[in-house]
Parts: structure tokens; C-alpha cells; sequence
């Protein structure tokens, strides 16, 4: 089962999720809050997934980003968001969100979000579109990318071009012809090749230096 915590200051849109999430027979709904009690909540009740709120009154969703984040097993966080928030969305990438679902997604897409993201996989929601996305980085950071990535073996940098797909591990096995574990291997050597970023981030870079070719066609 997947567990699953969501966070966000209405009750209306925790209800609801709750009620979608609830179809699924492998998501099991462990928690749902407010930001003041978020990251203890969360912690406590060992979410493998969490949706939460960009911005809430009472402590916004970047601040929970963060105390998730520092946790010796973080889970794997999507921010949920009605908005295309340039500063909000490039700060959440910076802290190691794993991805972007806006509050109206259709049911379908949320579950497979959820379990694309449960398997360590990217989520972006088309909604947020690629305008925002591509201001994440600079140019500085743009060069430095580009020089991160001619550092990667041949194999590295066709796993990354997958990451920049949206696809999760299992997914890339597929297409490559790979154990999973050999996958994860890749994936982790890659991500700590280009500064310890996180899969998103990943994906992102991927873009950037060029690796995707097409439009996205896994979690994206």
C-alpha cells in the first residue's frame, strides 16, 4: 500500500482528495492537516507520499517542504497549487519537491500521480507549463548543467534523458532493457554526479542540456 498524507488549510480540498485517493486499492490515506502540525503529522504516520499546499495562512507549504526534506527518510512531496507562482514554483524545485499537481487534476491523473511518485518518479502537472519550469535555471546555471552532464557515462546520460520524460525507475528498465536495480543504481550515481539534486531537478537539467528530444510522455 501507498501512503499517502495530504496538507493543505481547507478542509473542503483535504475531503476531497481523501475521496478520490479512497478509489484506489493501493493508496491508503494515513493522514490529513493543516501546516501548523504538518511535518510532525507526517513523520509520525510514515507517509511514503505527501500533496501539500504551496501556500497556506498559517505556515506555507515551503516552510513543510523544508522540515519533510531534512528528514533522515523524506517522503516523496508534490505541491499542490491553483496558480502558476514563478517564486513559489521555482523555490520548491530548489527545495527538493518532486513534483507539481494543480488542485483541479482529474481523479485519474492524481492516482497516477501518486503512484508515479511512490515509485520515485517526476510529477508535473501540464498546467504548470514550461514558461515557469524553464526559468528554474539560470544561465550560470544553464553552463554549469551542460558541463555536469558531459561528465556522465554514455549509460548515464541516456538514463537522464529518460528522467527528463518523467519516467519513473521501472518505467526506464523497460526501455532500456535493465534490472530496476541497475536503473536505481544509474539514477543515483547521475543525481549525485550533478551536485545531489533531486529527480525533478534532474529532469529539469535534462532539458535544459538538450537530452529530450520529444515531449514528455511518462508522469509529466
Amino acid at each position: 500500500m501507498i501512503r499517502v498524507a495530504v496538507v493543505d488549510d481547507e478542509r473542503l480540498v483535504r475531503s476531497g482528495l481523501r475521496m478520490i485517493l479512497g478509489t484506489a486499492p493501493d493508496i491508503e490515506m494515513v493522514a490529513d492537516c493543516g501546516g501548523a502540525e504538518a511535518v510532525e503529522t507526517v513523520l509520525r504516520c510514515a507517509a511514503d507520499v505527501v500533496l501539500l499546499d504551496i501556500r497556506m495562512p498559517d505556515v506555507d507549504g515551503l516552510t513543510v517542504l523544508r522540515g519533510l526534506r531534512a528528514a533522515p527518510e523524506p517522503p516523496a512531496v508534490a505541491m499542490l497549487t491553483t496558480f502558476d507562482a514563478q517564486e513559489y514554483l521555482t523555490a520548491a524545485l530548489r527545495e527538493g519537491a518532486a513534483g507539481f499537481l494543480l488542485k483541479d487534476s482529474d481523479p485519474e491523473q492524481l492516482v497516477r500521480a501518486v503512484r508515479t511518485l511512490a515509485e520515485g518518479g517526476s510529477v508535473l502537472d501540464p498546467g504548470v507549463t514550461r514558461a515557469v519550469i524553464g526559468g528554474y535555471l539560470t544561465a550560470e546555471d544553464q553552463a554549469s548543467a551542460a558541463r555536469a552532464v558531459s561528465g556522465l557515462t554514455p549509460r548515464e546520460s541516456e538514463v537522464l534523458a529518460l528522467l527528463g520524460e518523467g519516467l519513473a525507475n521501472a518505467q526506464i528498465a523497460g526501455r532500456m532493457g535493465l534490472a530496476p536495480s541497475t536503473v536505481k543504481d544509474h539514477v543515483r550515481a547521475l543525481l549525485g554526479k550533478l551536485g545531489g539534486i533531486n529527480r525533478i531537478q534532474a529532469a529539469i537539467v535534462a532539458d535544459r542540456a538538450g537530452l529530450v528530444t520529444g515531449a514528455p510522455r511518462g508522469a509529466w
